[in-house]
């Protein structure tokens, strides 16, 4: 008897315990931390300074903006609670939310918003954001609504609003020489998911560690991790002990030749933000005569096995591309490659043109000319790889390569700004509304412009010039899809891919969810809805 009353109570808890999750959902609950190590050192917490990604992570949790990009990168309001377009697009009514408060529990307000942008426009305060908002003015018209006025339509133009607000209150006072020396750049106050809480030195001062707390009053609602810890290294073997040994939860960026040395690949999940970026090598005509040859631009786009670099040079973490408007931008239409994997084409068409192996050396020549390019790019792994398999194919068709390897600084300085190069294997960064004008347009062909392919086509020219300034999105779409045309015609350079952006998170975190973004900062815009502990409730 005693044993079917224990097999009767069992049974009754069992029942009731299953009625109870037929009744109950389980859903995110407050608590927990999580702690990311990141390769570098802060030098800016200030959104109107940040200029490297440790400073665009952090400003991006600690403040809010205007805008943000949604998971599906779409641009939705953050503080801007709706807005309105007028006058041929250039005045834009920005309605904010009134709810907001700063981390000192002040209102957050229109003063805010404009003191953020006055400052930024203001060359003695050295904002990397200053050309974005040039030429721009900004109106209140109470404290809750504001109104931009553009001297012409762009079209682009709120995206360029993602940047973080500052407080008014606590930076109007301090002048343009002491805005980069003063104490808020690295503690300061937002208005975003998490506030500032602490930070650790080491005995020299270098900053070893920053520690945010959760914003119980963000206006959003509280979000569920209570804190976050973020790590700073000098080099990668050290952030990657320390990720295997569980000192971190995460990593900001890992290489994809790295993603090798992480030990339990079962409890550390390595996450893909698609970025609108791409990787191509710009071909330089000024530079050689043989590129000045579209017939040999054409061979090298067909002597070019980009799945292979794909595969070997970003472990299968990218896709292959065959021009400037890639997949999750405006314009972007999946068809069929261009330019496929062709020896035996590329041959042929190096052969009509008139190159062939006159000494038997391997290598083409016309007349007294070989066909021989230089390659330079950075000293980054990935670029680096990229490099030797183009030489490998690219010798394989009998054009002579040379490899140049440089860092970052030498390469801006000495090969891309004074246009110092045959061939450079380099990336652009667009967004969802891509504007190519920077990179394309015939204007920006010398320095500090960035048409690093020296492309010139006055129709291209047409195509950006309208749509930058166009309000139809189809009308746009259309401009980016001919302009793209033009290219592949022209062929001034070999679309290689787009690569994913990768970073590392303990598989406890959840709600990680972001997909597209037009920032790696961007992986962070619903870090409020990230979790680790859950409870239950009634359906």
């Amino acid at each position: 008897m005693a044993v079917l009353a224990v097999l009767i109570i069992v049974a009754s808890i069992l029942l009731v315990h299953g009625y109870y999750l037929s009744l109950t959902i389980e859903q995110p609950a407050v608590g927990g931390q999580y702690t990311e190590g990141m390769l570098g050192s802060p030098q800016y917490l200030n959104p109107a300074l940040a200029n490297n990604d440790i400073d665009r992570d952090l400003t991006r949790i600690i403040f809010s903006s205007l805008f943000k990009q949604d998971q599906n990168n779409n641009l939705t309001g953050d503080l801007a609670d709706r807005y309105e377009i007028g006058d041929f697009g250039k005045i834009i009514d920005v309605w904010l939310k009134d709810n907001v408060v700063w981390h000192d529990g002040e209102k957050l307000t229109a003063d805010d918003i404009i003191f953020t942008i006055k400052t930024i426009q203001d060359p003695a305060f050295k904002s990397p954001l200053r050309p974005n908002l040039s030429g721009i003015e900004i109106e209140k018209i109470d404290d809750y609504y504001l109104r931009f006025r553009l001297k012409t339509y762009y079209a682009p133009f709120l995206q360029n609003l993602t940047f973080g607000i500052l407080p008014k209150h606590l930076w109007q006072n301090i002048s343009a020489s002491q805005f980069p020396l003063h104490e808020l750049n690295l503690k300061p106050v937002g208005s975003g998911p998490f506030s500032f809480a602490t930070i650790k030195k080491n005995k020299d001062g270098e900053i070893k560690s920053i520690n945010l707390t959760a914003f119980a009053d963000y206006f959003t609602g509280r979000p569920y991790l209570k804190n976050l810890t973020f790590n700073f290294y000098r080099d990668q073997e050290t952030m990657l002990n320390d990720l295997n040994q569980g000192v971190i939860e995460g990593l900001n960026y890992i290489s994809p030749s790295l993603l090798s040395t992480i030990k339990d690949r079962t409890a550390l999940v390595p996450h893909i933000l698609k970025l609108p970026r791409y990787f191509a090598v710009f071909l330089n005509q000024n530079q050689s005569t043989a590129l000045a040859n579209r017939n040999v631009r054409l061979a090298l786009n067909y002597a070019t096995d980009k799945q292979k670099i794909v595969d070997q040079a970003l472990q299968g973490y990218g896709q292959v591309i065959d021009g400037p408007i890639i997949p999750g931008i405006l314009g972007y239409q999946e068809q069929p490659p261009t330019f496929t994997f062709d020896q035996q084409k590329t041959r042929d068409i190096l052969a009509q043109d008139g190159w062939s192996d006159q000494n038997g050396d391997g290598f083409l020549e016309k007349g007294a000319e070989t066909l021989a390019l230089g390659i330079v790019t950075l000293d980054w792994p990935e670029l680096k790889k990229t490099a030797e398999l183009l030489k490998e194919a690219w010798e394989a068709v009998g054009i002579k390569v040379d490899l140049n390897f440089e860092d970052i600084a030498s390469l801006q300085q000495t090969v891309i700004r004074p246009r110092q190069y045959q061939a450079l294997i380099f990336g652009e960064i667009l967004a969802k509304e891509p504007d190519p004008f920077a990179f394309w347009h015939s204007s920006q062909k010398t320095d500090p412009g960035l048409n690093i392919a020296l492309y010139d086509n006055q129709q291209a020219d047409k195509l950006l010039s309208d749509a930058r300034q166009e309000l139809d999105e189809k009308t746009r779409q259309t401009d980016y899809r001919q302009f793209e045309q033009l290219i592949v015609k022209d062929v001034p350079a070999v679309f290689l891919y787009t690569q994913n952006y990768l970073f590392v998170v303990k598989k406890s975190i959840a709600g990680i969810r972001m997909e597209f973004a037009n920032t790696p900062a961007e992986r962070f815009n619903f870090i409020n809805e990230w979790y680790i502990k859950t409870e239950r409730a009634w359906k």
